[in-house]
């Protein structure tokens, strides 16, 4: 019990904010267990004055008072459905989007340890029994223990003798509930691990379902899907199994409690030691506890279910992001001009060093492009910008300041980031661009036209309002890069950012594309990842990375001159597009 205390003690805030409607609630189940306990006693009356000749009048009597407490006792029952039910659906709410908030807030290392197919789970089965815990779980437990407890101080006012021969059950139906609800909490983790496995499957496929088409994987997956079902099926089974036996126990020895009272209440009624209406009344009271006897099963398995599932909630949400405002965060920054400094930045990724010791500085307005070898480092250097990472040795400045000291929602609202991925979202083409921004209508076109996709997109039947699949699946690659692209310069921020955000492009499109960017570059800090020359050539000056350091630093034609790795990797693509010519 203090486990299990200790386990949903995180739980009482959510309950605090509904506390009234559970206080209603549980008031409900008070009246309602005692109307539901005063009808035994009218019917004890009616049995013995029928048995003593009463009139009609009184028996009709009776019959009123029974119908009225009946229909008393739904009464408040219906209030505590609503009640308490109602607010464990508010809780269940809070729940999910403190849930959905909190995984907003991680950052990428985060997801690179968490599959999407588990996090679901969590959020949608798992919130679920947590849900039925808080609501019916709470409703019950509250009902059995008050009926329960009502039905037996009843028995005892009517016969002790028979209500302690009705009791003797009770410790062996305790030891028989406590073993098997440990059993079903083992049962019930597994389940939910492998419902885990389940959807992450089924979300792998639907996202790479291109890729299974290409390699005609399709039949493999299947099995593959169907094998990890049938596993899911079977340890169901098995919670079944026990689950049955937990009830059907408890209905045996109640059925064998119930048995011996008739036998020896008729005897006592045969000896005038009870009268034939308080041997009915002790029965319907014994019927009253037998169903708490029962239904404890049921509740405890609810409670045991909503608590393990708390528990899996609760490893995702006790997880800290890892970069976040602290100590060192000055709030009074409230916008950045974008001058950027690397003071010998090195970053590790699971003890492979990534970057090593990079200085570099870029001025305010420069436009800057980085090229190297493909793993030597470049998109990492620019997501430490925006703090998508901390650097594992050195500082990250802008405007002079550490970006640790920048709180991040400024930060990352004066960053404008294309991601090699272009990630499109399942909605119009113009809720796309404008995604993190009010744009007008008039600057979403703006962004398209800069971003070589206006005429694209007015060929499209529905034009800005088409609506995107998937990821943009109805889209091509060369599209959603420069959906991505006018996204980030609708934003208008300080720094801009493009991490080989043409790479899907013809080179005639990013041509047109660069001519237009270098009149938005005026003034605004641009860093250019490509892996073609073409794209940087005409920038203020271009940074040379080489496993992870910065080789080579100057502007085309010094680098070139220099007849180092960049002239190299100049000559490589100077030779593909001659012989992609021919």
């Amino acid at each position: 019990m203090d486990g299990l205390v200790e386990d949903l003690k995180s739980l009482l805030p959510y309950l605090r904010r509904y506390r009234r409607s559970y206080w209603v609630g549980l008031a409900a189940v008070v009246f309602g267990t005692a109307f539901q306990l005063g009808s035994p006693w009218v019917l004890r009356f009616a049995i013995d004055a029928l048995a003593r000749g009463g009139s009609p009048r009184q028996v009709a009597l009776y019959a009123l008072t029974f119908v009225g407490l009946a229909a008393l006792a739904g009464i408040f029952r219906y209030l505590m459905r609503m009640t308490i039910i109602g607010a464990s659906r508010w809780i269940e709410y809070d729940l999910r989007n403190d849930y959905f908030a909190h995984l907003e807030r991680m950052n990428p290392a985060f997801y690179h340890r968490w599959r999407t197919g588990d996090l679901m789970a969590r959020a949608t089965n798992d919130l679920n029994a947590v849900r039925s815990l808080l609501g019916p779980g709470i409703m019950q437990a509250a009902s059995t223990i008050l009926v329960a407890l009502g039905a037996v101080v009843q028995m005892f006012s009517l016969d002790a003798v028979l209500a302690s021969i009705a009791l003797l059950a009770l410790p062996l139906i305790s030891v028989v509930v406590f073993r098997l609800m440990r059993r079903i909490r083992l049962l019930y983790d597994q389940i939910q691990a492998q419902y885990s496995r389940i959807s992450e499957k089924a979300q792998e496929n639907l996202a790479g379902i291109r890729i299974v088409k290409s390699y005609a994987a399709g039949s493999r997956e299947i099995r593959l899907f169907a094998k990890a079902n049938e596993e899911y099926v079977r340890r169901n089974l098995k919670l079944a199994k026990v689950r049955g036996a937990l009830v059907g126990t408890i209905e045996v020895l109640a059925g064998i409690g119930i048995l011996l009272i008739l036998w020896v209440g008729g005897h006592r009624v045969i000896h005038r030691h009870m009268s034939l209406g308080e041997l009915v009344a002790f029965m319907s009271f014994l019927a009253m506890l037998s169903w708490p006897m029962i239904a404890i099963g049921w509740t405890l398995n609810l409670i045991e279910q909503g608590r393990a599932s708390w528990i899996r909630i609760q490893q995702v949400m006790q997880e800290e992001p890892e970069i976040a405002d602290g100590p060192r965060t000055d709030f009074s920054i409230a916008s950045l001009r974008g001058a950027i400094r690397f003071d010998g930045v090195s970053f590790s990724y699971d003890g492979a060093w990534v970057l090593r010791g990079v200085d570099l500085d870029i001025p305010q307005g420069a436009a800057v492009g980085i090229v190297g070898r493909t793993g030597a480092g470049k998109s990492t250097l620019v997501h430490l910008i925006p703090r998508l990472y901390d650097p594992t040795e050195g500082q990250v400045r802008i405007d002079g300041r550490d970006v640790r000291e920048i709180p991040l929602a400024v930060l990352r609202r004066c960053v404008a980031i294309v991601p090699q991925e272009s990630f499109l979202f399942s909605d119009t083409i113009a809720a796309n661009i404008a995604f993190g921004t009010d744009g007008s209508e008039e600057q979403i076109r703006w962004a398209a036209e800069m971003a070589g996709l206006l005429e694209e997109i007015q060929s499209f039947p529905q034009g800005f309002d088409t609506l995107l699949g998937e990821r943009g699946v109805n889209l091509s690659g060369g599209q959603k890069q420069r959906v991505a692209l006018a996204r980030a310069l609708l934003r208008d921020s300080a720094i801009l950012i493009l991490d080989d955000a043409l790479s899907a492009v013809d080179a005639a499109t990013e041509e047109r594309i660069l001519r237009n960017l270098r009149r938005i570059m005026r003034g605004r800090t641009t860093l250019v990842v490509s892996h073609r020359i073409s794209a940087v050539k005409d920038l203020d000056f271009i940074v040379v990375l080489d496993e992870g350091r910065v080789v080579e630093m100057g502007t085309h034609d010094a680098l070139l001159s220099f007849r180092g790795l960049y002239w190299e990797l100049y000559q490589v693509q100077q030779l593909e597009e001659s012989l992609s010519a021919l």
